[in-house]
């Protein structure tokens, strides 16, 4: 007999009967509720396509195996389902919130983001957030009756709060952007529609957030050791980590180097999926929330790891960050794919009249901020690939990235 593995919906999930809509209205569906629309309105968008040839940390032609932008997303979207079911949250916002949360990277991966921040810094900057907030509300033109994809209100909250509020009540920047301000295009948007940014997101975003943790955590280890940036036995001292591999030994001590390796990356997967269900449920029941609401006018998030797992993934990233993002071979890559950013932004302002008539039609007669946002969001909607085609269309030496 099968064991149904069905949770119910919790009072405070995400319900899309009671979704406070999208900014241009539109009939409902005779077959999929609001958010189901809005993963499939994702999966066919140009800019979620596009992820198949973006950087995650291997630009994309150094191995058929190693991770990029789009099959990142697809392991973020399953860890997220899983925790959605397990915690009665409505699966397809989760989903909906995985599929779209990588969607405003450039090329190249935060390579090609410090290139265009610094490009942009006198207009704006560049947010990969922000981006894909302008790519889902504007940049997509699929549609007749608007530009975008005109999602859920719940969908752009959660692609822009995900991480925890923008501001505090008064407007003032938090968080990450307290220093240098919340991205522009994320406040013109939300003065036209507005997103709540002093507030948390709801269950569901939260849920996409920490799976993208989970997923870099176990696929960062996973590529690194592919790429023998360092070996699995360097990581006995690693809390977690080192725990699961004696464990695999013990149980599997003759088991071939690629068979342990992924033993222990899909241990370290259902662990952290446990660790945040249990930990999630904990805040949960002393919260007692008996709405959505409930869980966005929280002073703190409610989906996150147990203190020791949050130690644990402090301790994850700190062995890898010298080992494999630090490491001298993809710094070597990555300070060249940046130049590569770099190049193409520098030539396309000297020279706008290069750029495809879709982006380049009237734009001299736009003012200046508006003129480089433009060229900012073409390079940045580029995959790798392209960005090295287009590099050497213009220049006479493009690197090979490897």
């Amino acid at each position: 007999m099968a064991i149904s593995t069905s949770i119910a919906r919790e009072p405070f999930a995400a319900d899309p009967a009671q979704s406070r809509g999208r900014r241009y209205p539109e009939p409902a569906s005779a077959s999929r509720n609001d958010f189901r629309r809005d993963c499939d309105r994702i999966i066919h968008s140009a800019a979620f396509r596009r992820l198949a040839h973006k950087t995650q940390v291997f630009v994309y032609h150094e191995g058929d195996h190693y991770r990029t932008r789009l099959t990142h997303t697809l392991e973020v979207v399953q860890i997220a389902r899983s925790l959605a079911r397990a915690l009665g949250l409505d699966e397809d916002l989760a989903e909906a919130l995985a599929l779209v949360h990588d969607v405003g990277h450039s090329p190249f991966g935060h390579a090609g983001e410090r290139a265009l921040e610094r490009a942009l810094a006198a207009f704006g900057g560049f947010d990969h957030n922000a981006q894909g907030l302008r790519i889902v509300t504007g940049l997509e033109r699929r549609y007749a009756d608007f530009d975008g994809l005109n999602l859920t209100w719940e969908a752009l909250e959660g692609l822009v709060k995900h991480n925890g509020p923008l501001t505090d009540r008064e407007g003032r920047p938090v968080g990450r952007y307290a220093e240098h301000g919340v991205p522009a295009p994320i406040l013109a948007y939300s003065r036209a529609h507005d997103l709540e940014l002093w507030s948390f997101a709801s269950a569901e975003a939260q849920v996409a957030a920490i799976a993208d943790d989970i997923a870099y955590d176990a696929h960062d280890i996973d590529d690194g050791l592919r790429a023998d940036l360092f070996a699995l036995d360097e990581m006995a001292s690693v809390p977690l980590v080192g725990d699961i591999v004696a464990e695999v030994d013990r149980r599997y001590p003759h088991l071939a180097p690629e068979r342990r390796s992924h033993e222990c990356v899909r241990r370290i997967i259902t662990r952290m999926i446990e660790d945040v269900t249990a930990e999630s449920r904990r805040r949960l029941i002393a919260l007692n929330p008996r709405s959505v609401a409930d869980v966005r006018n929280a002073d703190r998030s409610v989906i996150v790891f147990s203190p020791a797992y949050v130690a644990a993934d402090k301790a994850i990233k700190g062995f890898l960050y010298p080992r494999m993002y630090r490491h001298d071979w993809v710094m070597r890559v990555m300070g060249e794919a940046e130049n590569v950013v770099q190049d193409l932004f520098q030539h396309y302002v000297a020279s706008p009249a290069d750029l495809p008539d879709e982006w380049g039609a009237g734009i001299a007669a736009v003012d200046e901020a508006t003129r480089m946002r433009r060229i900012g969001d073409y390079i940045a909607g580029m995959t790798d690939r392209y960005a090295l085609i287009e590099h050497a269309r213009w220049f006479k030496t493009t690197p090979e990235l490897r």
